[in-house]
């Protein structure tokens, strides 16, 4: 597979989309990827919307063989939901496996570059803290709950990378076997910092793309101070597993 291929197209490529109650956003956003990388299939993994996500989801695929779903019964968390669709994608014939949320804070216009990026590295973050990278319309108590949570993860895990935290990412599938997915124990946004750590010990290349990351414009915020007490305790469990 070439690099113009990958770029230009997203073919060989999966997108898992988790999904819960992002009926508002889940058809723009579906229309969104496809403009930019048309060759790119999309897993929704929806947790029992009670708002129809998982309906539209099942209406999209019926009529695109790009769009594919799984349902869960009920909200399992964000790592759950992403570790199934990571097993899903090594299920199948796909190269390239990428993170994504459902309600534009990662944009899709970023995905070209990522995947580009993926020809170099066996995982790619997509960024907000190296140089052209930012975001845009966050309130100063979450640009200080974020830099302050990266700063904090780096630091007690011994990082390299700016943005350990963010949910945009491509990955090798090769990556992706090459890491005991069973052994994840973080559920919420704590599984980002973990899953990268652990491809980080596994010797593993990672690289990081810029990215602009606006605050949502439609829905409500998954996160909570339970999901933030659970990635701050997790690095010292990985941390203490190391030593």
């Amino acid at each position: 597979m070439t690099s113009q291929s990958h770029t230009a197209l997203g073919s060989g490529a999966l997108i898992v989309v988790p999904t819960f109650n992002e009926a508002v956003n889940l058809p723009r956003l579906l229309d969104a990827i496809h403009e930019v990388t048309p060759g790119a299939h999309v897993l929704v993994v929806d947790d029992g919307s009670p708002d129809g996500t998982g309906d539209l989801a099942d209406a999209r695929a019926k009529a695109d063989p790009r769009v594919h779903v799984v349902h869960r019964a009920g909200k399992q968390g964000l790592g759950t939901a992403y570790i199934a669709g990571f097993r899903w994608a090594l299920e199948r014939d796909y190269d390239r496996v990428l993170e994504m949320d459902a309600d534009f804070s990662h944009q899709p216009e970023h995905l070209p570059a990522m995947l580009e990026c993926s020809e170099r590295f066996d995982m790619v973050v997509g960024s907000r803290y190296v140089p052209g990278g930012g975001t845009r319309g966050w309130p100063l108590r979450r640009q200080a709950l974020s830099r302050g949570g990266n700063l904090y993860s780096r630091l007690v895990l011994g990082l390299p990378y700016k943005d350990v935290t963010g949910g945009f990412r491509c990955f090798r599938a090769s990556a992706l076997r090459a890491i005991d997915l069973g052994g994840i124990r973080a559920v919420g946004y704590g599984f980002q910092v973990e899953l990268l750590y652990r491809i980080h010990r596994a010797g593993l290349r990672i690289g990081e793309t810029p990215i602009l990351f606006p605050d949502r414009s439609e829905g409500e915020s998954k996160m909570s101070g339970a999901i933030v007490q659970e990635a701050l305790v997790g690095v010292w469990r990985l941390r203490l597993e190391r030593s």
